[in-house]
């Protein structure tokens, strides 16, 4: 089933990651007179820690705040027919839709038609081979060591999800752009082909991908960049027309901007090269973007184009890295910095002594050196934080950081308090690439 729209299609970002805010995306529901609305809500790690949920549940594995955020919009959505876009589905985008559908039935909404995308979990396809990694040149994973491989998808699949009538489409890893390409292309029939067009319609996406940057949430800067209201940041829309021209702007009254620098900012981000944005479906050229201020908080965006995509899909690896344990403690009042440093060698010498199974022990004093290590201050702070953080093989040995500092309590410098100890797992990230063909996208329905 295919739905018509006019020369015109309206897109909205409810989230750019998986801990967005809720409410702005109802917002954009109620008075953004939407078409489509996508929620982008997966990082590079956060499918590797889904995979793994997943493991140890087999109904897990998807965003865990898809529920409630889709409780949130999906009355309203529902009742003006604006369709759902999400990668939320993360490890299990089938078992999400089968959640999304007992919602659908909890709130009473009548039959709703959901789309799982899947075929982007490529871990067996990168076992059969050794496929060199992107960051090590020279180098492949050490395949033991990897719990997860997950392609990133085109916009293929969304757009025959939504052209077989798809009112929520889940997906797990997809290109973030290809979240905002899909709707576009399904609206206005374009062909994936068309690497001019689908490149113009990938600016679009990676602008709006983020949500509250585009309009202001990162672009704030104190006083030399200024942004109004950031407490009720209204997220970004794109009136989009069926040549990928667009206008960028937000719901009258909410809170933010959205202007030429903005704009600019978010085109920048996270791009390594502008000319040669590679994506599944075209490599996206935007050196040729413009940008023009029409009205307060309306910008036309014009350019971009495309070359054909290089048949290889990016593919984030999940390796396990053991755990690492971390403990923290404060010292206030005078000489503070110097009990802090004290503390650190304190857990650095009994970790030694104990013998503890823990490696890159890294201690740092929290608003002295935990970041910007080239700081340089006036006065000596009078309070810091001193956190120690290392490696370990197994849960138990990780945890003798966090029980050495505590243990400064009595034991280390004076005046100690407020410590904290954890102790998580890592999975770390590696990348590589594989060749489009081994991958097999596919759509499941679940209807509610």
């Amino acid at each position: 089933m295919t739905r018509s729209y006019s020369s015109s299609v309206r897109i909205g970002a409810g989230a750019g990651f998986s801990g967005d805010r809720l409410e702005p995306a109802l917002e954009l529901v109620e008075q953004g007179n939407l078409d489509f609305l996508v929620f982008e809500c997966l990082a590079e790690r956060t499918i590797a820690l889904a995979q793994d949920a997943l493991r140890r549940d087999p109904r897990g594995g998807f965003d865990p705040l898809l529920i409630e955020r889709m409780r949130r919009v999906l009355p309203a959505a529902r009742s003006r027919g604006v369709r759902i876009v999400t990668n939320a589905g993360a490890a299990n985008p089938l078992g999400a839709a089968h959640a999304l559908a007992d919602l659908v039935r909890d709130l009473g909404l009548g039959s709703v038609r959901i789309a799982a995308v899947l075929g982007d979990d490529v871990l067996d396809q990168i076992k059969a081979a050794p496929y060199p990694l992107i960051e090590r040149p020279g180098s492949t994973a050490e395949f033991a060591e990897i719990v997860s491989a997950n392609a990133y998808l085109g916009a293929a699949p969304i757009v025959d999800a939504l052209d077989a009538g798809a009112d929520i489409v889940v997906t797990g890893r997809v290109g973030d752009p290809a979240l905002f390409v899909g709707p576009l292309a399904h609206a206005f029939r374009w062909r994936l082909d068309d690497a001019d067009l689908v490149g113009r319609a990938t600016v679009i996406g990676h602008l709006l991908e983020c949500a509250g940057q585009l309009s202001g949430g990162y672009f704030a800067d104190g006083d030399r960049k200024q942004v109004d209201g950031l407490a009720r940041l209204g997220f970004p829309l794109a009136e989009v027309d069926v040549e990928a021209g667009a206008i960028l702007t937000k719901v009258s009254g909410s809170g933010g901007r959205i202007s030429i620098a903005t704009c600019k900012e978010q085109l920048l981000y996270e791009i390594l090269d502008p000319a040669a944005y590679y994506q599944a479906d075209v490599i996206a050229d935007f050196s040729g973007v413009s940008f023009e201020e029409v009205a307060p908080d309306r910008v036309r965006v014009r350019g971009g184009s495309g070359r054909p995509a290089s048949g290889l899909y990016k593919v984030s690896l999940g390796h396990d890295e053991g755990f690492i344990g971390e403990g923290q403690i404060s010292y206030a009042g005078p000489h503070a910095v110097r009990r802090g440093r004290m503390a650190i060698e304190i857990v650095r010498e009994r970790l030694a002594i104990i013998g503890a199974h823990v490696t890159d022990v890294h201690g740092e004093l929290i608003g002295v050196d935990s970041v910007d290590r080239t700081a340089r201050h006036d006065g000596e702070p009078r309070e810091v934080r001193a956190r120690i953080v290392g490696r370990a093989p197994d849960e138990r040995s990780a945890s003798a950081i966090g029980a050495e500092v505590e243990a400064l309590y009595t034991n280390g410098p004076a005046g100690g308090g407020g410590a904290s100890r954890s102790v998580r797992r890592i999975i770390g990230i590696l990348s590589t690439f594989i060749r489009a063909d081994l991958v097999t996208p596919r759509v499941e329905f679940v209807e509610s």
